[in-house]
């Protein structure tokens, strides 16, 4: 259950100041979050055709196998 804020102040307690806090950067670690992340968002209509991970992954490991035989035969 969430607690009332209602009756309390948006000022600091006496004992503090705005001071003993650094400033605040929005987004800060956002860069270095996409870099190092691997989610990947898929389009709505491509969504619907995996359902879980798993199907998405073995759909690339088919074409990754695909593309690998394609570059294994001579070109003729």
């Amino acid at each position: 259950m969430k607690k009332s804020t209602k009756g309390q102040p948006d000022d600091l307690r006496p004992q503090y100041s705005s001071s003993d806090f650094p400033e605040l950067v929005r987004g800060k670690y956002a860069a270095k979050l996409r870099k190092s992340s691997n989610v990947i968002i898929l389009d709505p209509e491509l969504a619907d055709l995996f359902p879980n991970s798993e199907a998405v992954n073995s759909a690339l490991r088919s074409l990754s196998e695909i593309a690998r035989r394609a570059r294994l035969q001579p070109h003729v």
